[in-house]
């Protein structure tokens, strides 16, 4: 096992998260259940906090990317640790104001951002809205016009940088959903025409390359191709960038396949991109922007892990052994949609060396549901409780009720407590919005 900094065996040879034992969480709060450390939770977030103050003078900001996992107690953390908040939804923006999250310190982003949620945005006061589309951006111009205001934004530029990674997560190709093309001209057409509207103030520029990158030179390339465009902008234009925003990607561990990348490794990744600001706007005669950042897998991905109860066990002789959890697709998609790789423990037997290779199956009624295949375990049997390492990121946040299945509670450990931040639902949350017609009822 690829032990890390929150995670350990105990003496007891259970599997530890945040100084809880996973056989107690699962005892306590049933399963399956995702488990978040707080502890690793706020390290990350101070990792880039603290690179920004150190190396660039404080002139930034880091912005959790909600999108990797929102809650009320995510957003609590987040305003605590003093980072700012990027949603894409109406729903992530109304979470954070639940929470108390300040709206000065809220990027609006999205490429198809509903009139109502442009509305209830400006509504709330958000700093700044990402703008992706022209007509967003006529939409913005008169909403604003309508409250008295001038809205402060940003345009996503798509640098054209290719970052290695799965073709599914490439956001800055030149086929992409997202942002205006550098290379096609649109880019500098919409800073044009945004740089004439009344009701809006263009900061600057937002970018970014994609996501589970483990490439420094990525984003190096990217923050080059981003400041090209803003010198050639500024010669043209007279337009000089208040704000540079890099976006996220930064890659975590899944299995021994990937880095393992430490705090420092974070640390140096950040470190990088700033030392190629501070580089090109000094070659290109540029001030030095504001830095913003939207780091969300690397901050919450490692931090959380899954918990499952072992079920049923087959075994197709000179084929596969299926092992089958409580959980699947339902509360995490990840490997069908992606084929994405995991790293699984016998929490109950963590310090146990794998004897076999083994496709852990969910309990949806579909043949693809599966969280991984080929995954290393000692023999399992039923009863045993599975871990699912580095779940923090994308599992609850694209959780579904598929099959009418509930989706988990999560809970947040510190040093050994254990507190839900994610409620249980019920049987009866599934039927709460049903309803039949007057004249199915006779």
């Amino acid at each position: 096992m690829n032990e890390r900094e929150t995670l350990k065996v105990n003496p007891r040879g259970h599997l530890e998260i945040g100084g809880a034992d996973c056989i107690e969480l699962a005892a306590d709060f049933g399963t399956p259940l995702y488990v978040f450390d707080e502890a690793y939770i706020r390290n990350m977030m101070r990792v880039y906090r603290n690179t920004i103050e150190e190396e660039y003078n404080g002139n930034g900001l880091v912005l959790y990317a909600s999108k990797a996992f929102s809650c009320e107690a995510m957003y609590a953390i987040a305003r605590q640790e003093g980072l700012g908040a990027d949603v894409v939804s109406g729903g992530e923006l109304y979470t954070a104001m639940r929470a108390g999250f300040p709206a000065e310190k809220i990027c609006f982003h999205g490429n198809n951002k509903l009139k109502s949620e442009i509305m209830y945005a400006l509504d709330c006061g958000v700093g700044c809205f990402v703008v992706d589309a022209s007509s967003e951006a006529d939409f913005l111009d008169e909403e604003a016009g309508k409250r008295g205001i001038v809205q402060d934004v940003l345009v996503r530029i798509n640098p054209g940088v290719e970052a290695h990674t799965h073709a599914f997560v490439q956001t800055a190709t030149p086929d992409s959903k997202f942002g205006f093309s550098i290379h096609n001209g649109t880019a500098e057409k919409m800073v044009e025409s945004l740089l004439q509207k009344k009701h809006l103030r263009l900061l600057g520029y937002h970018s970014h390359i994609g996501s589970q990158i483990f490439e420094k030179q990525s984003f190096v390339l990217a923050v080059k191709k981003v400041l090209d465009f803003a010198a050639d902008i500024k010669q043209k234009y007279c337009f000089e960038p208040q704000t540079v925003n890099m976006g996220g990607g930064f890659g975590i561990w899944y299995t021994d396949e990937d880095s393992k990348i430490s705090a420092g490794g974070y640390r140096d990744y950040l470190s990088s991109l700033i030392g190629a600001v501070k580089a090109e706007c000094a070659a290109h005669g540029l001030r030095f922007p504001r830095i913003m950042i939207e780091p969300g897998r690397s901050i919450v991905g490692e931090a959380g892990i899954t918990l499952y109860t072992v079920g049923a066990i087959k075994e197709i002789p000179g084929l596969k052994k299926y092992v089958a959890i409580d959980g699947g697709m339902f509360d995490n998609p990840r490997y069908c949609l992606y084929q994405s790789k995991y790293t699984a423990v016998l929490a109950n037997r963590a310090a146990e060396k794998p004897t076999e290779l083994v496709s852990v199956a969910g309990k949806c009624c579909e043949s693809g549901d599966l969280i991984g295949v080929n995954m290393p375990l000692p023999e399992a049997h039923t009863g045993d409780i599975l871990a699912v390492l580095s779940t923090g990121a994308y599992n609850y946040s694209m959780a579904s009720n598929y099959n009418r299945n509930l989706i988990p509670p999560a809970v947040l450990v510190n040093n050994g407590r254990a507190e839900y931040i994610v409620k249980p639902q019920h049987y009866e949350d599934l039927v709460r919005f049903d309803a039949v017609p007057e004249y199915l009822k006779k």
